[in-house]
């Protein structure tokens, strides 16, 4: 029999009364607060099974709480979850994972030091041994698991591919093997937090298909993105959030884009484009010949003052490993570059930054932003040298100046600068980077993938930044996937193929669906 002080450490789950069509997860009344933040407020939802929803927001709507509420990251302050008819109160990460909610978190979760095979079949061992991996894995059963997994998701089953450690693959592939271990665990329920962001569109079109083998299944989808396209593409149901509160729940294809755009910010979002015709000025940046073996070769350009140039392509294109080069993070083994005519040497990131070339990443929580530290030390760190003072101790002074005026002119939403950068929406993150640049008085700023990751509001507002930033003279490089915002903003679009650039195009002169089929289209 059991004591009350056993039954007071059970996890607090009551049975709800069963009917037909019970839906497999009931979000129930919830509410969320933090220190000065109420995220949640009173948010309940149903998810059927064998659905797919898209759960779209700005950044900072509540989307990130509500997943890790489900996934039992955190407890909720108020409201309850029903899994399959029962009530409960919190949930553990453990105790949703046996309940078959699985998350494909946007950082992966992945461990870089194991196998594939060992992070596809990690789900079902922690929670088979409580929360414990066990010291050996029956390497049968696993290479057996871990094959069915890997090939659903379109990735090679095979002893080899299984052997291989998570950090010697691509961003993408590890994205894909995330996904697999989901498949692996036999979830119920996955969320996938913004799962197609270091996809190419081929590597899309194959989740796209992963996604309704699940859901033949029956299993229940959370689909957390920015990229509307897509959502469409994969059909369902549509979940939108704003300031913490549902504001609107139905199938997907009853919304327009527009529709959803305003029910995410509150105002009118227009798609046309905010590039207005460039004033001809002076060439800035002159490429010459750029070569690095195996990722590039041969890639000359110019890019005028003022000037928008976009650089896109698939990701093997070698788009990603110029945009390094010419920040001086992985340098070019052959060419030139002339900034104002003058021949420059970009070895280092030191080299680009003296040179007044600043270096936005496209993986601003791992190579731009020191998440811990405040947003003044992320601002200023691009220009401290010049921040000292006689004594070689930073002027705190001016350095608080400089960050509050960079808050003020990115419109950066924060209480105060002294706050740590991982309290920030993505949005606002990625305008704190933007910032740091901006201090160094750039002559370039090369913006790799600037919204990424970032939602309709937040793009706005950042669009607008680099139409100000070009009216003052600033060369800009846009290197992105995302086709309209290449069309929204650029000059010029450069069309980059196996690493070399295979076309240039006038971005007022051109469509979506031509750029689409120019992208895809196999000839160099």
């Amino acid at each position: 029999m059991m004591n009350q002080e056993d039954q007071a450490s059970r996890p607090s789950a009551q049975p709800v009364p069963a009917h037909c069509a019970q839906p497999f997860l009931q979000v129930v009344g919830v509410h969320k607060r933090f220190t000065g933040v109420h995220a949640l407020r009173g948010v309940s939802l149903a998810f059927e099974r064998g659905q797919i929803y898209h759960l779209l927001g700005e950044n900072g709507c509540g989307k990130s709480t509500l997943i890790k509420i489900i996934s039992g990251a955190q407890p909720p302050d108020e409201g309850q979850l029903v899994i399959e008819g029962v009530a409960h109160a919190r949930l553990s990460a453990l105790e949703a994972l046996a309940a078959g909610i699985e998350t494909v978190y946007q950082d992966l979760s992945l461990l870089p030091n194991m196998s594939v095979a060992e992070n596809v079949a990690l789900t079902a061992e922690l929670a088979t041994h409580e929360g414990r991996l066990a010291r050996t894995f029956d390497r049968r059963v696993l290479a057996a698991t871990a094959a069915r997994a890997l090939e659903a998701v379109g990735l090679p089953g095979n002893a080899e591919f299984q052997a291989t450690l998570i950090e010697q693959l691509p961003l993408a592939t590890r994205q894909l093997v995330a996904i697999a271990r989901a498949i692996a665990s036999e979830a119920k329920f996955v969320i996938m937090d913004e799962p197609t962001t270091s996809l190419t569109q081929k590597e899309v079109d194959n989740l796209i298909a992963v996604l309704a083998n699940l859901r033949a299944q029956g299993v229940t989808v959370l689909f957390v993105s920015h990229k509307l396209d897509e959502c469409y593409a994969i059909g369902g149901e549509v979940i939108v959030l704003r300031d913490g509160q549902k504001m609107a729940q139905g199938p997907i294809a009853q919304f327009t884009k527009a529709q959803i755009s305003e029910l995410m910010t509150g105002r009118h979002l227009s798609n046309e484009r905010y590039r207005e015709s460039a004033h001809a000025q002076d060439v800035v940046l002159d490429v010459r010949g750029f070569t690095h073996a195996g990722q590039f070769s041969d890639v000359s350009f110019k890019l005028h003052g003022g000037e928008i140039l976009g650089v896109t392509g698939l990701l093997d294109s070698g788009r990603n490993e110029l945009a390094r080069a010419l920040a001086g993070v992985a340098p070019a083994q052959a060419g030139e570059v002339l900034l104002d005519g003058r021949p420059i040497a970009l070895r280092t990131p030191s080299d680009a930054k003296r040179h007044r070339i600043g270096y936005v990443p496209e993986d601003r929580l791992n190579e731009g932003l020191f998440l811990d530290k405040p947003i003044r030390d992320n601002v200023i760190t691009a220009m401290i040298s010049s921040l000292l003072d006689r004594f070689g101790q930073i002027d705190r002074v001016r350095a608080q100046a400089l960050a509050e005026q960079t808050v003020k002119d990115l419109q950066i939403a924060t209480p105060g600068v002294d706050k740590p950068v991982q309290s920030l929406s993505g949005g606002n993150q990625q305008r704190v980077l933007i910032g740091r640049w901006l201090a160094i008085d750039p002559r370039v700023l090369i913006l790799h993938g600037p919204t990424v990751g970032v939602d309709v509001g937040s793009k706005d507002i950042i669009y607008r930044i680099m139409q100000r930033l070009s009216q003052r003279g600033i060369g800009i490089i846009l290197i992105s996937d995302d086709l309209p915002e290449l069309l929204q903003n650029c000059d010029r679009i450069l069309m980059m193929k196996k690493g070399r650039v295979a076309a240039e195009y006038r971005a007022d002169q051109l469509g979506e669906a031509d750029l689409y089929h120019a992208l895809l289209s196999e000839a160099a």
